[in-house]
């Protein structure tokens, strides 16, 4: 499905990932795991074309996506959750998710199946994102990404910062998605034991080149640790 080869990206004159390569199949969650400052959301920001790739070469389902903008990508599949709970702050919960829908078809009928999936959102339709909880931000941002229909969903973060019983409803709504086929997922995490859970394939990432992979389950958890030196 998404296939990085031998990417390397940076900002101005600084490279920050070094020749990464790595496969994200059909119906697959890969985990990539790594300590502040390894280059993680410079790989995905490469990756969904909001940072250009100084070389190497990105496909998605066998066609070359290296140089094509953004939103050409969101309408090949791809959808990017960023760091960070974003949302447009002055605009309702319901506003956001519409902002999406506007324009789709079936559009009403993806807000209810991703309304479905964060049913605490339901009773916040009418509040503004700006007032949401971070976890409800973040819950709200997997909505609208979800709404796009992706086969190719990649998360940055997506438990960070949050409330811990929120967390876990976000870990069971990835599982489920996961689990439920049509959907792959790359997914940058520092949660280990949610990453590793989660994925059948992981990558640790250290100053900006992959240093260890492998597949997913909580036997990985020692390798992964002694691999981030934490």
């Amino acid at each position: 499905m998404l296939e990085l080869v031998d990417v390397r990206a940076g900002y101005g004159r600084t490279e920050v990932v070094h020749g990464v390569s790595l496969t994200v199949a059909e119906d697959q969650v890969v985990s990539i795991m790594g300590t502040n400052g390894a280059g993680k959301t410079t790989l995905l920001r490469a990756a969904v074309g909001l940072l250009p790739v100084r070389s190497g070469t990105i496909r998605f389902r066998g066609e070359t996506i290296t140089k094509l903008a953004p939103s050409k990508r969101v309408r090949r599949g791809i959808a990017y959750v960023p760091q960070g709970q974003q949302c447009f702050p002055q605009l309702t919960a319901a506003e956001n998710l519409q902002l999406v829908a506007d324009g789709r078809r079936g559009g009403a009928a993806q807000i209810d199946k991703a309304l479905d999936l964060f049913p605490a959102l339901r009773d916040l339709l009418s509040r503004k994102a700006g007032l949401l909880s971070g976890g409800q931000r973040q819950q709200l941002a997997i909505a609208r990404a979800l709404i796009t229909e992706p086969s190719l969903l990649i998360l940055d973060e997506p438990t960070e910062g949050i409330q811990p019983s929120v967390v876990a409803e976000i870990e069971r709504t990835i599982m489920e998605l996961a689990a439920g086929g049509g959907l792959s997922v790359l997914l940058v995490e520092q949660h280990i034991g949610f990453a590793l859970q989660a994925a059948q394939q992981y990558h640790v990432l250290r100053s900006g080149r992959i240093t260890s992979s492998g597949s997913g389950g909580a036997q990985a958890e020692s390798a992964v640790r002694s691999a981030m030196a934490i």
